[in-house]
């Protein structure tokens, strides 16, 4: 029987999910110098590169060009895409198994937290996540519809998935005119009559978790003046005991730019967006139809817990917002996978070092890397370390003789299966075709792309 890993017999690897996990694997795999590897990668999507995509914002262009190390990674000769399938509905992990030697998922976090408290669930209270989705042009999310007819809105978290929503929101129709947002969105936003943007953090400014570029990026929005209270931006005694006479740098700019904004006055300008800290939201009230009339906040304080963190807890200080559409951010979750052993509670798929674990016990050669190994932390750049980790158990348990046994372990007998499963499938040479469609329609209006924003849509244009 021939050694896996050899021309004779290539390591034969299924990768589920086309996003920014699963392109760092694949790389990783490719540069393994002893071992010859051949990879398929599968997504739901027609299209590739997950929440660089469809999540990263349509202002952020320069950090969609990681593509093209993804798409250097998707030259190399043993590289196949099959977009348009989807796990647990066009193929199942007995097949993969029948196929492949190792199989290793990153479909992501897919779903929002919920806050749990009374109203989440009125009218004009929405997922952050399927706002995002939206305004990218994911397939699944183009026919939703937000009311952005409000003058007030409320975005719950300060997350940079909660910066993005509050800029997208404030940004010109002109700034977001030159951008690949899609043009249901686009028109949708030239209607907006929002001109107050709120976004709510349960903690103070030191522990926010945005990142100071995303801070410092609203500051400078042309079209929306921005404020702190000045109140909430001084760091109260548990902080500064935490902080110590030196914070990190890093902390320490952060703090100078929220408290920068606590001086500013306003200049006229058309929209506001006002960052609060120390406030949760504990009720939605309705506006006796049905939908969000105001948003009832309660006033924090942090402490300290037994093990040295910092934790907010609430006062009898309560307070009314009249924001009447809101956005929750407050975190992702994955999304159980067939076959797979699921941690509800933390929303991931339980693993060590990137192996897949029942119990104490691996399951067999799969494997797992990004948001659904480790949860929604970290950003684009922090997937490629994660996946090195699992790439490297991969390669141990090769070593060690510790893989699948595919009865058919053939790229063509994989590619049959595909054919069978599901016949509409696009592949990397359609996704290039996708691609330049999609750049020459935006060429004439100033834009770097008009996306495909249905499935429908892109296989039309394949001639299907």
């Amino acid at each position: 029987m021939p050694t896996i890993g050899t021309e004779e017999a290539p390591l034969r690897v299924a990768i589920i999910g086309a996003g920014p996990a699963g392109f760092y694997a694949a790389g990783h795999l490719f540069r393994q110098k002893t071992c010859r590897v051949e990879v398929d990668m599968y997504d739901k999507l027609p299209t590739p590169f997950g929440l660089v995509r469809c999540g990263v914002a349509p202002d952020h262009q320069k950090i969609k060009n990681v593509t093209r190390v993804y798409t250097k990674t998707a030259a190399h000769a043993g590289f196949r895409f099959f977009g348009n399938v989807e796990y647990g509905r066009h193929i199942a992990l007995d097949q993969l198994k029948a196929h492949y030697h190792q199989i290793y998922f990153s479909t992501g976090a897919q779903v929002d937290r919920r806050l749990n408290i009374p109203g989440e669930d009125l009218q004009r209270s929405y997922s952050a996540t399927d706002f995002v989705a939206w305004y990218n042009g994911h397939p699944e999310y183009r026919h939703l519809e937000f009311d952005l007819s409000r003058p007030c809105v409320a975005v719950i978290g300060v997350g940079n998935v909660a910066v993005d929503v509050c800029r997208i929101l404030c940004r010109t129709i002109d700034e977001l005119a030159t951008t690949d947002i899609a043009d249901y969105a686009l028109e949708a936003l030239r209607e907006s009559k929002i001109r107050k943007v709120y976004m709510l953090g349960r903690r103070g400014p030191a522990q926010a978790a945005f990142t100071n570029p995303e801070a410092k990026e609203l500051g400078a929005l042309p079209g929306a003046d921005i404020h702190v209270p000045p109140d909430e931006a001084v760091l109260d005694a548990c902080t500064l005991a935490d902080l110590g006479e030196k914070p990190d740098r890093m902390t320490a700019k952060k703090i100078g730019l929220i408290q920068d904004f606590s001086t500013r006055a306003r200049t006229g300008k058309d929209r506001l967006l006002t960052i609060r800290f120390l406030v949760s939201p504990i009720a939605l009230h309705d506006d006796g139809t049905g939908q969000v009339g105001g948003v009832r906040l309660v006033k924090n304080e942090l402490y300290a817990t037994s093990d040295g963190r910092l934790r907010p807890r609430a006062t009898d200080s309560i307070e009314e917002l009249p924001a009447e559409v809101v956005f929750r951010s407050v975190g992702y979750r994955g999304v159980a996978l067939a076959g797979l052993p699921f941690n509800d509670r933390w929303g991931v798929v339980s693993s060590v070092q990137g192996r897949v674990m029942d119990g104490d016990t691996s399951l067999h050669g799969v494997y797992v890397g990004g948001w659904i190994k480790r949860g929604p932390t970290g950003v684009i750049g922090t997937n490629k370390s994660d996946a090195l980790e699992t790439v490297n158990a991969m390669m141990a348990d090769l070593n060690s003789d510790c893989h699948l046994d595919p009865a058919h372990p053939s790229a063509e007998a994989a590619a049959d299966m595909v054919r069978r499963c599901q016949p509409n499938y696009v592949s990397w040479e359609d996704w290039k075709q996708i691609d330049a469609q999609e750049i020459a329609r935006g060429k004439p209006l100033g834009r770097p792309r008009v996306k495909f924003v249905s499935t429908r849509e892109v296989l039309a244009m394949l001639g299907r």
